[in-house]
């Protein structure tokens, strides 16, 4: 698979220029005018021009990090979907503890800083990342919670696999974190019409009055860290993300279809692929030439296979009895509607990580 990523290091490597200086030349338009020509030689000539050329322009601000909106409104339509399932499935449990609200209302603060930040550089720069990390944090207490919960069902986990199939979702509050990830990823890039710099921005203002507190090795790192995000340089980080997250929604799907003991053959779709992404996900942190062809493929094979889990979650809400005219009871006590969403978000993520630049 050719891609504007391997004609451009294929050109670095024959030129031998240092990174900096091969990232500023490949934003010319002479040298983008080129790149276009070399992949039109191949299937993307049967796509119109304007199609090429804005996959070329998507394909660079990914890679240097300039997609910052777009990402902030992504993370804040997962954590608007991500919200609304637990919502109703902590209706199931009568909201009986009080900390079955916090990952409502902290997934509805994501939402609106999201979209707030995908406007505002200043909310993306300061809110976004408070609620997001609240989010993943709340996830860790939430996974904590529900193993406490199987734990307390009769037997607790002398009978495993049927207190995990019918007590509370073990991976659900984990899955939920990915839209926290996102929002802390999105607060740390660049927007989309950022000009290019060559040297760190930490370069040109004082370090925070707070950093000066911690070992200056963690500070160290904390610098290089947030300058690898705001390149776009932290791909090995995310296909590792992909391949946990892979491995956590085949589980959920597992035990969740084993619930009515895997009547429809389709219901097997979502868990066979699960280590096959994570086969691509943890052989695109060893292998970069991983990381640029199987792990897309994979991840729009995980994209294809969460809309048809959509479609027959919402067909199999649809065939209960009242159907659409009982709404609310139907989406709560029916298959979870928006649960393919999350394999969506695992497929998203291995895109995205196929297109950034490694550490």
């Amino acid at each position: 698979m050719t891609t504007v990523a391997t004609i451009a290091t294929r050109a670095r490597r024959a030129t031998a220029l240092p990174d900096v200086w091969a990232d500023a030349l490949e934003n010319t338009p002479l040298v983008r005018d080129w790149i276009e020509t070399r992949l039109r030689r191949g299937p993307l000539r049967l796509l119109p021009t304007s199609w090429v050329r804005e996959g070329i322009v998507l394909d660079q601000r990914v890679r240097e990090g300039r997609f910052q909106r777009s990402l902030a409104l992504i993370a804040s339509g997962s954590a608007l979907l991500g919200g609304l399932e637990v919502a109703y499935e902590h209706v199931i449990g009568s909201y009986s503890q009080r900390i079955m609200y916090t990952p409502v209302f902290l997934s509805a603060a994501v939402t609106v800083a999201g979209a707030w930040g995908a406007f505002d550089r200043r909310i993306a720069r300061t809110l976004l990342p408070i609620t997001s990390a609240a989010l993943l944090v709340d996830g860790a207490v939430g996974f904590g919670y529900h193993v406490r919960g199987i734990q307390r069902k009769p037997s607790g986990w002398r009978l495993p696999v049927y207190n995990i199939v019918m007590g509370p979702p073990l991976f659900a509050p984990l899955l939920l974190g990915i839209s926290g990830m996102l929002g802390l990823i999105a607060s740390g890039l660049r927007q989309e019409d950022s000009p290019m710099r060559l040297l760190p921005r930490r370069l040109f203002r004082p370090l925070p009055a707070w950093m000066s507190l911690l070992p200056r090795r963690l500070t160290r790192e904390g610098i290089v860290l947030e300058q690898h995000v705001r390149e776009g340089r932290f791909q090995k980080a995310l296909a590792a993300a992909t391949a946990v997250s892979g491995l956590f929604n085949g589980a959920e799907a597992l035990y969740s279809h084993y619930r009515t003991n895997y009547k429809y053959k389709t219901q097997w779709i979502p868990v066979a692929p699960s280590p096959v992404i994570a086969a691509a996900g943890f052989g695109a942190v060893a292998s970069k030439r991983i990381a640029r062809t199987w792990l897309p493929l994979v991840s729009l094979a995980t994209l294809v296979n969460a809309a048809l889990g959509m479609f027959y979650h919402g067909r199999g809400t649809m065939r209960r009895s009242g159907g659409l005219k009982k709404p609310v009871y139907n989406i709560i006590y029916g298959p979870p509607i928006f649960a393919p969403l999350l394999y969506a978000a695992t497929g998203f993520l291995g895109l995205l990580a196929s297109l950034l630049r490694r550490g």
